[in-house]
């Protein structure tokens, strides 16, 4: 094997793949630092979301990811999360089935959740 040779497939299997794993948004587990104005959005979507979309909004064997193209707001309002959440929604992009309406969710609890889950899309890098 000649010299070039070693180099590309040292580029193609070593760097570039590491090259485009430090482009990737932050790990989903990690933490992120939810700024205090989103505060009441986390408690609540902890409290409220996280059993099926995740604790960071990754998904989970029960419920998407909102961190997706799916969720960002010129394919879903904030409005669309709204009814989500108070009325439920029919399932049109998973197989997960249809979501409920959130028990004991107010119309304050919603917009709430839906400012963290925007900001959090942002901070993943979604939008």
């Amino acid at each position: 094997m000649n010299v070039r040779k070693v180099i590309l497939w040292s580029l193609g299997t070593q760097v570039l793949p590491l090259l485009w794993l430090l482009q990737q948004p932050a790990i989903a587990d990690e933490e992120p630092p939810v700024p205090f104005t989103y505060g009441a959005g986390l408690d609540k979507y902890q409290k409220m979301c996280a059993e099926c979309h995740g604790r960071w909004a990754d998904g989970t064997d029960q419920g998407p990811p909102l961190i997706h193209a799916y969720y960002v707001p010129s394919h879903h309002s904030d409005e669309a999360f709204y009814r989500a959440i108070l009325q439920g929604a029919k399932r049109h992009h998973w197989t997960f089935g249809d979501m409920e309406p959130v028990p004991s969710a107010t119309m304050n609890d919603a917009v709430n959740i839906t400012k963290f889950v925007r900001w959090l899309q942002q901070y993943r890098k979604l939008y």
